[in-house]
């Protein structure tokens, strides 16, 4: 009589934007025949590809990649409709002994997908009044109400991210409790799940997001946007808030110059780096690599159980 076969790991590869995740998402799933399974909010959009550093088909290994392109920009994406999409994936992926690699940016998508997290309901009427109120008084004074009645809330959303606020709102009128409570525990809800972060000096890392940024616009940044733009982006309730996007759909709008909204996405995304590298760092289940580092691939590997350490290599192509 056999046993079960044992499940294989999944593993995670998190940090900060442009820190080089994507480069040992690819490395760890050649070294542990593995696929790659996104939890980037964003490339879930068809579309959506120069301002989200999707990486092309083309540089993708030969490897497998799972949710990307799911969605068109007028649709709404939500963390509980992702967390069933993502789990059926990896579930999937294990059941025929293949590793999934996860990778993205999105401390929420990843937390919700790897961790015990369960959403609250939604109430038509608590909701519509508080878009209302949204579209009246602006994110930042409901974000000043969320500070009063859920400080840690408060803290993780950012005071521009009106969708968020109004939810977290919602969930405190309908519970009675902090929407700080009904956020993941720090307990996988996945066996064998794994995090690796990829950690890069922030002066590092400010010159690499600064490269990026020009060469998004570069590549064509703006025009994929003006398409997007004809597809319905601009009155889109999430993926119009992208960074890039949100910066470009302005300057289309003739409310800045092109040399502005670079700046802008610049900036924009050098907070958000900022924020991810809060979030991530707050999670002390996380094993951490130099991004910098030609062993960081040796390091990953030797932080999974049960699998032998690969000597060190040569680093691949920077992306992530």
């Amino acid at each position: 009589m056999t046993g079960r076969r044992a499940l294989p790991p999944v593993v995670a590869v998190v940090g900060a934007t442009a820190s080089g995740k994507t480069d040992l998402s690819l490395d760890l799933a050649e070294r542990l025949g593995g696929q790659i399974v996104n939890t980037d909010a964003m490339q879930v959009y068809r579309g959506m590809d120069i301002g989200t550093a999707k990486l092309p088909p083309a540089q993708r290994r030969g490897i497998t990649h799972h949710l990307l392109d799911l969605m068109e920009v007028t649709e709404t994406a939500s963390v509980a409709q992702f967390q069933t999409m993502a789990r059926s994936v990896i579930a999937d992926l294990r059941s025929q002994g293949i590793v999934p690699v996860l990778v993205g940016g999105s401390a929420l998508y990843t937390r919700a997908v790897l961790d015990h997290f369960t959403f609250p309901g939604t109430d038509p009427d608590v909701r519509g009044a508080l878009e209302q109120e949204l579209a009246e008084v602006g994110s930042g004074v409901l974000h000043r109400r969320l500070a009063e009645r859920d400080p840690a809330a408060a803290s993780g959303i950012l005071p521009s991210n009106g969708r968020r606020v109004v939810r977290a709102l919602e969930v405190i009128e309908l519970t009675g409790r902090p929407f700080s409570a009904s956020l993941p525990r720090l307990e996988y809800a996945l066996p064998q799940a794994h995090q690796i972060g990829v950690a890069v000096d922030r002066e590092t890392l400010d010159r690499r997001i600064a490269a990026r940024v020009e060469a998004m616009f570069d590549a064509g940044l703006v025009a994929e946007v003006a398409d997007l733009r004809e597809r319905g982006l601009a009155g889109s309730r999430t993926a119009s808030r992208a960074i890039g996007y949100a910066e470009v759909l302005r300057h289309l709008a003739g409310e800045i110059g092109e040399d502005e909204a670079r700046e802008a996405t610049r900036v924009a995304t050098r907070r958000f780096a900022r924020k991810q590298d809060s979030w991530f760092h707050k999670d002390p289940r996380i094993t951490w690599v130099d991004g910098l580092d030609p062993s960081r691939l040796a390091d990953a590997v030797a932080a999974l159980p049960a699998l032998p350490a690969l000597p060190p290599g040569p680093p691949g192509p920077l992306a992530g």
